[in-house]
């Protein structure tokens, strides 16, 4: 049986960290501040922002929810992100998408500021996961999935790995941050030929297909990590599933993470640790 790579004891040792650095940042009156942005009453935008409210409170940071109109004229939603980004009370912006057809999705997360950008979605944080350098912050569920690489132990450099999946959201950014700790990078997508062999060679495999239990046991190998970043609501099994079919391969493996228990939760905790540094930084600028 795999070692199960769970969340919950990185998300732990997340959190008494970022709660002392926010103990300190309060000593020179600072407190950090997040704007959640969601247009309308989208049930998984509100079920994610209740757990971010929660991680928020947990952490001590304040989190300032900005809730507008599905009709909200395209400007005036241009001219809300504008607000944000030049009230200093406010540290981090996060914007829930996708936004309403008559919004210009990349116009308005490219409003955003690199320095508020802790979800890194602009086209400046990207590029600063492209350039190496430290311009605003990479998408959470990339770092979440780095994150766990390093929580349990999983050597990074001078190994093969494979990421399923080319999206911003996850893909091409993981692959960059991996190919950072020298790591051999290789990206399949749904074009690539031969996936599954590919990914049978990979030390660490990289599941972010946004297709549900995809990855079965022809992709995998022994000695593998598996960190699988998707989530899904399996009618058939009536329970959430990932991208990996984790019931045919988790006896095949080194290590696997879980769905749900596994890159979720950490990801949700690394906005928040976005925001922390996000204020340290704004500080030191100032």
């Amino acid at each position: 049986m795999a070692n199960i790579l769970k969340g919950a004891p990185l998300v732990d040792k997340l959190c008494k960290e970022l709660i002392a650095k926010v103990e300190e940042l309060s000593k020179q009156n600072i407190k950090p501040c997040l704007a959640i942005v969601r247009v309308g009453a989208k049930p998984n935008d509100i079920s994610y922002e209740n757990t971010i409210l929660k991680r928020c409170d947990k952490i001590g940071v304040l989190a300032k929810q900005v809730v507008l109109a599905d009709d909200i004229p395209a400007d005036d939603f241009y001219a809300e992100l504008e607000k944000l980004n030049e009230d200093s009370g406010v540290h981090g912006i996060l914007m829930f998408r996708p936004l309403p057809a008559h919004i210009d999705g990349d116009k308005a997360r490219n409003i955003i500021t690199a320095s508020k950008d802790v979800d890194g979605s602009t086209d400046a944080s990207l590029t600063g996961i492209f350039t190496d350098s430290e311009v605003g912050f990479p998408p959470c569920t990339a770092q979440a999935a780095m994150e766990i690489l390093d929580f349990y132990g999983i050597e990074i450099s001078g190994k093969n790995a494979v990421v399923l999946g080319r999206s911003l959201v996850i893909g091409k950014p993981v692959a960059m941050m991996l190919l950072r700790r020298n790591a051999s990078v290789t990206i399949c997508h749904s074009r690539t030929n031969n996936a599954d062999e590919i990914s049978r060679s990979a030390d660490i495999l990289i599941a972010c297909t946004g297709r549900p239990e995809s990855v079965g046991p022809k992709y995998v190998n022994k000695n593998q990590c598996i960190i699988d970043v998707g989530v899904s609501y399996s009618e058939a099994k009536q329970k959430l599933c990932g991208d990996v079919d984790y019931d045919a391969v988790s006896d095949k493996v080194a290590s696997i993470t879980p769905v749900p228990g596994g890159v979720g939760g950490v990801t949700s905790t690394i906005l928040v640790k976005h925001l922390v540094e996000a204020a340290a930084r704004q500080a030191c600028s100032r």
